[in-house]
C-alpha cells in the first residue's frame, strides 16, 4: 500500500494499492520534487469517473509503468471534488496549453509547481511514451520548460477582468436586454429533443433556471416550450433511472438516452430546484413524481446516519460501465414473468438490445401512460401493472453489485441539495420533505462549521479540508431557503454570518469578485477567481444572488450594491454569450424588474406561506412571524383584528395589507 492508504477521499483511496508510489497534494511532496530537483506529476480525478478508473486499470497498477512513473517523476493524487482549488488552478494551466480540459486530468509540474504540459486519459504505450519524453525534456530542455511554464502562469494570475474585458458600467438593468440574451441562446436549443444542440448532452440546470425567469418577465411562450420540452426529455429518457429514481450526470447522445451512468449529488439537487419551480408554473405531473422518486432516492441510499448527504455512485459495477442499470432480455422475462411482454413493447426492448453488447436501458419520449397508448398496451388497471413491473426490476437490482459509493460529504453540494428541497418543499408542500431540508441544514451547521467558517468536507466524523467559495455561497443560499420556508430566524443569522466571512476573507474589492479560495487556506500558485456558470453555478454568481437577497430581506444597501457592481461588471459576458453564464443571466432577470418583498404577520404565518408558495412567483423574498420581529421588513406589522396579514411591498413601499392569499396574489399580479 502506499501512503494514499492513509487518506479519507474515496477516489485516493482506491489508488492506495497502486504500484505508484502517490503522494497526495502537500507538503511533503512538493518539498521531495524541490529537494530532489524531480519534475511532478499531478494526476486529478473524482472516484465517480470512469475513465479515471480505466486509466487506472491500464496504466497505474501495471508494475512496468508504474516503475516509470516512480523514476522520474513525484507522483501526487488529487480528488478534484475533495481539492477543487487545485483542479481548477490546473485544469485553466491545461486549456491555456490548447489542451481541451477533461478528467482524468494529468498535469507535469517542474519542482516548483508550475505547469508546462498537461494530458487527459492515455492508454498505455502513449502514456508511457509520453513520461519518457517528459523526462528527456527536463533533463536536456529544462529552459525551455522553464519558460514555458512561466507563460502559463503569468495568463493564470492574470485578473478576471483583464483576460475578459470586464468593466464596471452604470448599474442599470434593462428588460430589453433579456430579450437580447434569449434570442442569442435560442440559437443554440434542440428544438427537437430539448437541452441545446450538442452532444454529449450535459443538463445545465442554470439554463432552464434562466429560461423560467425569462418567461416571468417576458410571458414569451417560446422560452416556456423550450423548458417544457427539456425537462419532459430529461425525465423521461434514459438519463433518469426509472427503477430507482434519479440522474445521472450526462447523456452521451443527444437522445437522453444513454447516459454516463455516475449519479452526482450535485446534478440531483439542481434538478430538484428546476423541476420544483416549473411544477408550480406548469402543474405537471411527470414533475412531481420525479421530484418525488429523486428524493426517496437520495434519502434512502445517499444520506448518511449523521444527517449529511454523500457525493456520488460510480458509473460502473464488477469492472463494467452502467451494468447496475441494464437489462438482457432473459433477465427481464426472467424477472417480469406475464408481465414481459407489455413491458418490452413500452421500453422496446430486443434479444439484440436497444444498446449494445445486449443490453436494454429503460428510456422513453413521452410521459409512460402517453406511450403505453402508443404501444397499444393502455389498460385499465395499466398505472398499478407498471408500478408492479418496476417494484419487482428495484427487487431484483437489489441483489447485483452496487456501483462504488463516494461516501465523502461536501459542504457545498450539500448546500445546493438544501436549496433543492426547499424549493421542493414550496412546490409541494409535503412536511418530509421540509424536515429533510431542515435536517441537513442542522449537520452542516452541527458538523462542518466552525464559529463563521466553513469546512468544505466531511468523513469518518471529521470535518477536514478549509471551506472555498463554493461551500459559502451554497450553504448561505440553502440557509436563505430555510429561513423562508420556516421563519426560523436563527438560518437568516447564519447566512448573514458566512456571508460576513466571506466578504472579509473572499472578497477581493479591487476587482469586485470573490477569490475561490479563503485568505487563511493554503497558497496555491494562483488565486483564482469563479465567474462561468457550468454544470455547477459559478460561486461568483451564487454570491452576487446571496448578496442581493439578504441584502433585501436585512435592509442592506451595501450588499445589494455590492451584488449590482458584480453582475454589471458581467454585463459584458450575459450580452455576449449567455449559455455560459445562466446563473448570472437569472439575477438579472431579478434586477430587471421589481422584486416582491412579502411579509406575513400573524398565527398563521405558516399556513399562509405554505398556500403561497405553491404559485410560481420567482423573483419575491418571504418573511414572516407568528409573533413579532425586529427584522426591517417585519418590524412594527401587525396581524389585522387578529387575522394573519399578507404585506405585498416593492422598494421598501408596501400596499394595504390582506388577510387571503388570493388577495396577495393579486396585488402581485397588479405590478
Amino acid at each position: 500500500m502506499n501512503r494514499l492508504s492513509e487518506q479519507t477521499s474515496p477516489y485516493l483511496l482506491q489508488h492506495a494499492h497502486n504500484p505508484v508510489d502517490w503522494y497526495p497534494w502537500g507538503e511533503e511532496a512538493l518539498s521531495k520534487a524541490k529537494n530532489e530537483n524531480k519534475p511532478i506529476l499531478v494526476s486529478i480525478g473524482y472516484s465517480a469517473c470512469h475513465w479515471c478508473h480505466v486509466m487506472e486499470r491500464e496504466c497505474f497498477e501495471k508494475e512496468p509503468i508504474a516503475e516509470v512513473m516512480n523514476a522520474y517523476f513525484v507522483c501526487i493524487k488529487v480528488d478534484r471534488e475533495e481539492r477543487p482549488d487545485v483542479d481548477a488552478v490546473y485544469m485553466d494551466a491545461v486549456q491555456a496549453m490548447g489542451v481541451r480540459g477533461g478528467w482524468p486530468l494529468n498535469v507535469f509540474l517542474l519542482p516548483d509547481s508550475k505547469p508546462f504540459y498537461g494530458v487527459t486519459y492515455l492508454p498505455p504505450q502513449n502514456w508511457v511514451q509520453l513520461l519518457k519524453s517528459i523526462n528527456q525534456a527536463f533533463t536536456n530542455h529544462f529552459d525551455e520548460l522553464a519558460d514555458s511554464a512561466e507563460g502559463f502562469v503569468q495568463n493564470m494570475i492574470a485578473s478576471e477582468s483583464q483576460k475578459y474585458g470586464l468593466v464596471e458600467g452604470t448599474v442599470h438593468f434593462n428588460a430589453d436586454d433579456l430579450d437580447v440574451m434569449f434570442e442569442q441562446i435560442q440559437r443554440h436549443f434542440d428544438t427537437q429533443k430539448g437541452g441545446m444542440d450538442r452532444a454529449p448532452k450535459f443538463m445545465m440546470p442554470s439554463i432552464y433556471k434562466f429560461l423560467l425567469r425569462y418567461f416571468d418577465v417576458s410571458q414569451n411562450p417560446e422560452a416556456l416550450a423550450q423548458v417544457e420540452l427539456s425537462l419532459n426529455r430529461i425525465a423521461l429518457g434514459g438519463i433518469y433511472d426509472h427503477v430507482g429514481g434519479g440522474w445521472a450526470r450526462y447523456s452521451v447522445d443527444e437522445d437522453w438516452f444513454i447516459p454516463h451512468f455516475e449519479k452526482m449529488l450535485y446534478d440531483n439537487a439542481q434538478l430538484l430546484s428546476v423541476y420544483a419551480e416549473a411544477y408550480s408554473l406548469t402543474q405537471n405531473p411527470l414533475y412531481a413524481s420525479r421530484i418525488e422518486q429523486t428524493i426517496q432516492w437520495l434519502s434512502a441510499e445517499m444520506r448518511s446516519a449523521d444527517g449529511g448527504f454523500f457525493s456520488a455512485l460510480d458509473a460502473d459495477s464488477e469492472g463494467i460501465e452502467g451494468k447496475f442499470y441494464i437489462w438482457t432480455q432473459q433477465e427481464l422475462q426472467s424477472v417480469l414473468g406475464e408481465d414481459f411482454d407489455w413491458f418490452s413493447k413500452l421500453y422496446n426492448i430486443s434479444a439484440q438490445g436497444n444498446w449494445e453488447h445486449g443490453y436494454n436501458h429503460l428510456h422513453l419520449t413521452e410521459p409512460v401512460e402517453h406511450a403505453a397508448k402508443t404501444a397499444g398496451i393502455l389498460t385499465d388497471d395499466f398505472a398499478g401493472r407498471y408500478e408492479n413491473a418496476v417494484t419487482k426490476l428495484a427487487e431484483k437490482r437489489r441483489e447485483r453489485v452496487r456501483p462504488g459509493l463516494d461516501d465523502k460529504i461536501l459542504a457545498s453540494w450539500n448546500g445546493l441539495l438544501i436549496k433543492g428541497l426547499t424549493d421542493c418543499y414550496r412546490a409541494l408542500g409535503h412536511e418530509e420533505i421540509r424536515e429533510l431540508a431542515i435536517g441537513t441544514g442542522h449537520f452542516i451547521a452541527g458538523k462542518m462549521t466552525t464559529g463563521s467558517k466553513l469546512n468544505h468536507s466531511f468523513k469518518n466524523g471529521v470535518a477536514t479540508v478549509t471551506g472555498f467559495l463554493e461551500d459559502y455561497a451554497a450553504v448561505i443560499e440553502g440557509y436563505l431557503g430555510l429561513y423562508q420556508i420556516t421563519f426560523e430566524e436563527d438560518w437568516l443569522q447564519k447566512a448573514q454570518q458566512l456571508t460576513e466571512y466571506a466578504l472579509s476573507n473572499f472578497y477581493d474589492q479591487s476587482e469586485g469578485f470573490f477569490h475561490f479560495t479563503d485568505a487563511y487556506g493554503e497558497a496555491l500558485i494562483a488565486r483564482k477567481k469563479e465567474l462561468f456558470d457550468n454544470v455547477i453555478p459559478a460561486s461568483n454568481s451564487i454570491m452576487a444572488q446571496n448578496l442581493y437577497t439578504l441584502g433585501k430581506m436585512l435592509d442592506r444597501d451595501d450588499y445589494i450594491e455590492i451584488s449590482d457592481k458584480m453582475l454589471s461588471k458581467m454585463t459584458k459576458l450575459l450580452l455576449a454569450d449567455v449559455q455560459w453564464v445562466t446563473n448570472w443571466a437569472a439575477l438579472y432577470c431579478q434586477r430587471a424588474v421589481p422584486t416582491a418583498e412579502i411579509a406575513i404577520v400573524g398565527g398563521d404565518a405558516d399556513a399562509m406561506r405554505k398556500d403561497l408558495d405553491r404559485f410560481f412567483i420567482p423573483n419575491k423574498i418571504v418573511m414572516g412571524t407568528s409573533t413579532s420581529s425586529t427584522l426591517p421588513l417585519l418590524l412594527n406589522r401587525t396581524d389585522i383584528n387578529a387575522k394573519t396579514a399578507i404585506y405585498v411591498c416593492y422598494d421598501k413601499t408596501c400596499q394595504l395589507p390582506v388577510t387571503k392569499v388570493e388577495e396577495a396574489l393579486d396585488q402581485l399580479a397588479g405590478v
